[in-house]
């Protein structure tokens, strides 16, 4: 079984009652929920917890771990980013929801500012497959629609996705990446975009859908690791020359 740690930096939810009324438990309890019926062994970590809930025991037990935040990247210590980076590379699968594209972690994998264009307009999205054959988009129509979003536009500052699963087009008339994956050392990394805190878009099905799948395209494949370094032993006899 896949075992999966939902973090969420849970500010928004404890300060301000228009997001405590759409996510009263937190937007980590409500995807744990919204999950449930996916065969995971789920836990969930926030940022109050002593070293943020990811101690070097959670996420060694961690297979993929999922990433909310937006109003407090500034206050996740750096040696915790320096932790969940090590077991990416090493083979954990990451998930970054939303705002997520601005915390440190995403930021240090990326390489790049991740920057964007936003709007909060509660406007229509609709979210096209363009990767139909991709695992990550199994079992979703065409196309789906999120009646009220954050409208997320390019340009997305981030390197060309490895893979791009979905682009979301918005009621204003622009349009985002909004579902990348990228590879890193040995671990999987994808994106996906919707997610605004005011909007109840954690209950729908087709999301629910999407990042159930992704946890299970990310969990770690159980490769062997690559041996890299030198003196490494001969695979075959080596002949003496000169």
């Amino acid at each position: 079984m896949t075992k999966l740690t939902i973090w969420n930096e849970f500010v928004h939810e404890q300060e301000h009652e228009e997001v405590r009324k759409v996510y009263p438990d937190g937007i980590h309890q409500a995807l744990a929920k919204g999950l449930a019926e996916a065969g995971l062994d789920i836990r969930t970590a926030t940022l109050q917890e002593p070293e943020h809930g990811l101690t070097e025991e959670v996420l060694n037990n961690t297979d993929v771990l999922v990433w909310w935040g937006h109003m407090a990247h500034d206050r996740v210590d750096d040696a915790i980013v320096e932790r969940v980076h090590q077991r990416v590379m090493d083979g954990m699968g990451l998930i970054v929801l939303h705002s997520g594209h601005f915390s440190k972690i995403f930021k240090k994998l990326m390489g790049t500012g991740c920057d964007l264009k936003w709007r909060e307009a509660g406007e229509r999205e609709r979210i096209w497959v363009v990767n139909p054959a991709h695992p990550i988009a199994a079992g979703l129509p065409e196309q789906f629609v999120l009646e009220q979003e954050e409208m997320y536009g390019e340009h997305f500052d981030i390197p060309a996705p490895d893979e791009l699963v979905f682009l979301s087009w918005f009621e204003g008339g622009n349009v985002f990446r909004s579902g990348c994956t990228f590879y890193r050392g040995q671990g999987k990394i994808f994106y996906f975009r919707p997610g605004h805190e005011t909007h109840p878009t954690y209950y729908d099905a087709n999301v629910l859908k999407v990042i159930s799948n992704a946890v299970q395209w990310a969990a770690p494949s159980r490769a062997a690791a690559p041996v890299r370094g030198q003196s490494v032993p001969s695979l075959e006899p080596i002949s003496s020359k000169g």
